[in-house]
Formats: structure tokens, C-alpha cells, sequence
């Protein structure tokens, strides 16, 4: 992935914003590696490592709006920003998982 996609700011949501988004159909992409999906993870988030996520982002849905989740949101900032240049609509959740634990966001291992 290019630096720039890091550069640029993707569009964020907060971990409250990101828990209506999918109780309205929106999919969450963790973009951690696997042993830190391992530990935990969202229930239902699709687990696609940010070095895999351009070879294999035609197996995401391009019809639902597609939350990039990280542990703090740096790389998954980056991954929002890939998926919106490859036709996606994608958003970063803001702060990723450390938000998401704060605002009472259920996790799984």
C-alpha cells in the first residue's frame, strides 16, 4: 500500500456512528493481522488483513457501506481510503478498537 493512502484522511465514523451503520446493513472489515483477530474481534466483521485487503476486495460487497477497523484506526484509515479508490463506499471507524470498547461494543474471540 502507498504512503499516500495514509496520508489522506478517510472518512471516520465514531464506534456509536459505526454500531447503527450495521444494525442498517453496513459490514465491518477488520484489517488487523490474524493473531490480533485471534484475541478478539467484532462479531460478524470480515477479517481481511490489510496486506491482502486490494487482492482480495472483490470479495466484499459493493452494495453495503463497508467500515475499515483497526486497533487504534491508522491502518484502517489507509484500507477506507484503498476501498473508496476501488469503488467502494467505505468509512474508517475513528480509534478502531479502543473506541469501540469504550462505548460498550460487543467482542468475541
Amino acid at each position: 500500500m502507498s504512503l499516500r493512502h495514509y496520508l489522506r484522511r478517510a472518512p471516520s465514523v465514531t464506534a456509536e456512528q459505526a454500531m447503527r451503520l450495521v444494525s442498517e446493513g453496513a459490514v465491518v472489515i477488520d484489517v488487523r493481522r490474524t493473531f490480533e483477530w485471534n484475541r478478539t474481534h467484532i462479531p460478524g466483521a470480515v477479517h481481511l488483513p490489510l496486506e491482502h485487503l486490494l487482492d482480495r476486495c472483490d470479495e466484499l460487497p459493493d452494495d453495503r457501506i463497508l467500515i475499515t477497523f483497526c486497533t487504534g484506526g491508522l491502518r484502517s484509515a489507509g484500507a477506507a481510503n484503498l476501498l473508496t479508490e476501488n469503488g467502494f463506499e467505505a468509512v474508517n471507524m475513528h480509534r478502531g478498537l479502543i473506541e469501540w470498547r469504550a462505548a460498550g461494543g460487543e467482542l468475541t474471540n
